[in-house]
């Protein structure tokens, strides 16, 4: 692995991997606690915390009631506040939808995990903590490797999964991460937001800025960032699942749960050729391509993602 000069891990993901984070990265994890009275969506809902084997972790729950609760997992870097409002919000129209940060990450206590493995273990725990016999989960980036872990750990709670610019073990380009990593340094937080999530022309990029915008809309009680700790964790498991691994698309073959494969063509830190991967392995998959889209694909194309993720959901 090429050594980033001048680049620690922890700085790295702090300015610029795709989170919200990158504008975060401070002391100051002072916060209005005021919630508006409005009725709950992304910018207003409640932070709440559960014990999760003796460990507190921070969610927020908000959306329709009744039917199987969404449950998100984000990307690297990612916290609560890193979800783009106009996909939870439009999920939340017809299910309840739960974010949450994993053991270790922002508001949430513990210790992160370097393993996906043992975050798909907490989040397993997360959700058997909040008395939920059976959800959809849907993961981005890294949040997408979790999800395959969980329902392979614990198939019974899992009723579809829906995987966002994600990829199997082995995960085609993912190596490459610290080099792309080190390619954003210098730039500001909406570039690197820009670079990692969107492609270079006028549409791709007007979208990433709409998008970095929304991400920024709530105003009180905001996570705080996510500690050094925690980003060198999640950096070393993400690496670790990059390094190949032969029999990776054999064991997502025993996943018989309907999966939703939604990909930028232009992805840059994971190729979409891992979703051409994962959909010819995947018992019963359904893979929706967005074209001049790159790692927040369903960003990018959020409209177009709600209509095929909630028709998924529905089915």
């Amino acid at each position: 692995m090429k050594t980033i000069r001048k680049f620690t891990i922890a700085g790295a993901l702090c300015v610029s991997l795709f989170s919200a984070v990158t504008i975060s990265c401070s002391d100051d994890n002072e916060f209005p606690t005021e919630q508006e009275s409005s009725p709950a969506n992304h910018n207003n809902a409640k932070t709440n915390f559960i014990s999760v084997k003796g460990v507190e972790f921070a969610y927020r729950s908000w959306g329709k009631e009744g039917g199987t609760p969404l449950v998100l997992l984000p990307g690297t870097g990612g916290s609560m506040d890193d979800w783009d409002p106009a996909v939870t919000n439009g999920l939340a129209k017809q299910y309840k939808i739960i974010i949450f940060d994993n053991k270790g990450v922002a508001s949430s206590k513990g210790t992160t995990p370097n393993s996906v493995q043992a975050m798909a273990n907490d989040a397993i725990d997360f959700i058997k903590a909040m008395n939920l016999e059976t959800v959809n989960i849907m993961g981005f980036s890294m949040g997408g490797f979790v999800a395959q872990r969980i329902v392979l750990t614990d198939p019974a709670i899992v009723n579809k999964i829906i995987l966002a610019d994600s990829g199997p073990k082995g995960a085609i380009g993912l190596a490459n991460l610290p080099n792309i990593v080190a390619g954003t340094a210098g730039l500001t937080a909406e570039e690197s937001y820009l670079k990692f999530g969107f492609t270079d022309s006028q549409a791709s990029i007007a979208a990433g800025k709409a998008s970095f915008a929304r991400v920024h809309l709530r105003t009180v009680d905001r996570d705080p960032a996510l500690s050094d700790a925690t980003s060198t964790a999640q950096f070393t498991a993400v690496l670790a699942w990059a390094q190949p691994d032969a029999n990776a698309l054999e064991e997502i073959k025993t996943i018989k749960k309907p999966v939703l494969i939604v990909h930028g063509d232009k992805d840059l830190p994971i190729s979409v050729q891992n979703a051409y991967n994962m959909k010819q392995n995947l018992e019963d998959a359904v893979l929706v391509e967005f074209s001049d889209s790159g790692h927040a694909a369903f960003y990018q194309n959020h409209e177009a993602f709600l209509t095929k993720a909630l028709a998924f959901l529905a089915q």
